[in-house]
């Protein structure tokens, strides 16, 4: 089917067959028997160069565990937002093949309008960062089974200057990771419950959405398991009579319920050290996050 199908597009089209997929907008894919590896290399080192970071000594995680990124003091003088602005754009886009960064990028990106000596010190730590691990990408291994687990965490006022929390989940497919987010919530939650239930109600949409199209590859996810480690989560989602501590959260995060009842997805109690969202929402030290990253299959080429 393949070669008819190269025969019928060289016959309408001006076109030549490049043989199997080894790169493609900046990605890398390296194909083996065993699996298939994604990975951005050659951006790193390209983004490296371009920004001067390539004789920058190497940091094990790419943010501190007690960041203070937030309120601005008049000793921290203004930086270059175009420089800024340049260097978020470059990790953003690698953030394609790069979840470990996601979490730092994300707060560094949120300083754009106004950045400081300290922003920037914060994303030159992320090169940084990149300049000690370039290669790691993520591994998809071609054996195992296809099972359909999405994780949900949020960091409850991770924000320094709002107070807002941050929501991370990610979806694995066959215990390889397919999608990942990390997103500051829209509006300040009153208690950690809150935060976890919105964070969760954001995965769940992605989870429809995943669910979606693997129907157009004829396979239908159903009662897809949401893995959160608050208690109070699961019970809201499961009991809608606690109005004392429901009524207060938006009306559009209580779309989970329906999912629920109509089975598209379950909610599962995880302990906190194996919620492999964790590394969409907080900082950690370099034990954590290096147990993180293997837990997500993330990994250097062989």
């Amino acid at each position: 089917m393949c070669k008819d199908f190269e025969r019928v597009m060289k016959s309408e089209f001006e076109m030549s067959a490049m043989g199997k997929l080894s790169f493609f907008l900046g990605l890398q894919v390296d194909q083996k028997k065993d699996g298939i590896f994604i990975h951005q290399t050659k951006y790193v080192n390209d983004i490296l160069e371009r920004f001067k970071m390539t004789d920058a000594k190497s940091i094990a995680t790419p943010i501190p565990v007690n960041h203070q990124l937030g309120a601005v003091v008049d000793s921290d003088e203004p930086v270059d937002p175009t420089l800024h602005r340049a260097m978020i754009g470059s990790l953003m886009y690698l953030t394609a093949s790069r979840p470990d960064i996601m979490f730092a990028v994300c707060i560094c990106s949120r300083f754009q309008a106004d950045p400081r000596a300290s922003h920037l010190s914060a994303v030159k730590r992320i090169f940084r960062y990149l300049k000690g691990r370039p290669k790691l990408g993520i591994w998809y291994p071609s054996e195992g089974d296809l099972d359909f687990v999405a994780y949900s965490d949020a960091d409850y006022g991770g924000c320094n200057l709002t107070r807002k929390s941050t929501s991370g989940g990610y979806q694995f497919l066959g215990g390889r990771i397919v999608s990942w987010q990390c997103k500051k919530q829209t509006s300040v939650a009153n208690s950690t419950c809150e935060a976890e239930y919105v964070a969760a109600g954001n995965c769940c949409s992605q989870v429809l959405w995943i669910q979606q199209q693997l129907r157009d590859y004829g396979l239908n996810f159903t009662n897809t398991p949401i893995m959160v480690d608050n208690e109070s989560t699961i019970s809201i989602t499961n009991n809608p009579v606690k109005h004392s501590k429901t009524k207060h959260i938006e009306i559009r995060h209580h779309f989970i319920r329906d999912c629920a009842e109509k089975c598209l997805i379950h909610m599962v109690k995880v302990h906190s050290d194996y919620n492999y969202a964790d590394l969409f929402t907080k900082a950690f030290d370099r034990s954590r996050f290096d147990f993180l990253l293997q837990a997500n299959g993330m990994r250097n080429p062989e």
